[in-house]
């Protein structure tokens, strides 16, 4: 068990910050590895990469390549890293039933818009704030992206993916 203090060392304020990002690969000549690669958001054949970062923004933690197709959620049901207990996860919308699937993890997740509903003004007012916080991770990922880490089509073997990214984290 950490003390309270190596916590600290490792996320101030208690806070991990964790999302997923894309990148492009070229087309697979595979009809079922099209499928696979094949993200409907981007509208590409991609790879995801989830990554945990601390309120200093440095990456903590970072999934190995997984099919552009899975869905965020479903890669951190799978990979996700083992914290403390005191460390508080924050994640966006795309993570939603975390808090059902992992009750003995502290969670913040912003409060979603029913279907022919406003959300009540202390809802916007958390969504802010929580979006104020979670800037950090959108910041870490647009610095791998701007260095062009992460934005570029990797036109490299995709087995070779891990070792050549592994250099991020």
């Amino acid at each position: 068990m950490k003390t309270p203090l190596e916590v600290e060392k490792y996320f101030p304020g208690f806070l991990a910050f964790i999302d997923s990002t894309e990148q492009q690969i070229p087309r697979p000549t595979n009809k079922e590895r099209k499928k696979e690669y094949y993200s409907g958001k981007k509208k590409k054949h991609t790879i995801k990469t989830q990554f945990m970062v601390n309120n200093s923004c440095f990456i903590i933690h970072k999934t190995s390549k997984k099919n552009g197709k899975r869905h965020d959620y479903d890669i951190y049901k799978k990979n996700h890293p083992l914290i403390p207990k005191q460390v508080v996860n924050v994640f966006d919308l795309g993570y939603l039933g975390v808090e059902k699937d992992f009750p003995e993890q502290l969670s913040a997740i912003p409060y979603k818009r029913k279907r022919n509903c406003e959300r009540s003004v202390e809802e916007k007012e958390y969504n802010k704030r929580h979006s104020k916080k979670r800037i950090v991770i959108e910041h870490v990922i647009c610095r791998l992206k701007k260095y062009r880490i992460l934005a570029d089509v990797f036109r490299n073997k995709l087995r070779k993916y891990n070792k050549v990214s592994d250099i991020v984290s």
